[in-house]
């Protein structure tokens, strides 16, 4: 699974984000083992806004949320992540048995 994070509208580093984004990323394969690539975006505006797009079999899962920290935009866009995948995995594995 490859993981990309990408910073938007940030004049410094952010390796403590940055390093939680591939942390909570790798722990998306828990739920879903299809996982081809995730992108992780951090954008500063006047929120802070992470974004999540999953690739599953060709198919493009995406979750975002916003706040006024980013740690805590970035869990909640992995906790919706997360309720995509299990549903994402419910749908297409309850079919075939």
């Amino acid at each position: 699974m490859k993981t990309t994070v990408t910073f938007r509208h940030f004049n410094s580093q952010h390796p403590q984000l940055h390093s939680d984004a591939i942390d909570i990323s790798a722990n998306f394969t828990k739920f879903l083992d299809a996982i081809n690539s995730v992108d992780v975006e951090f954008i500063n505006d006047e929120n802070k806004i992470v974004e999540f797009t999953v690739n599953v079999n060709r198919e493009v899962l995406k979750s975002s949320a916003h706040s006024d920290d980013f740690h805590k935009s970035l869990h909640e866009a992995s906790d919706k992540m997360i309720r995509q995948l299990t549903k994402w995995k419910t749908k297409h594995f309850e079919n075939h048995h």
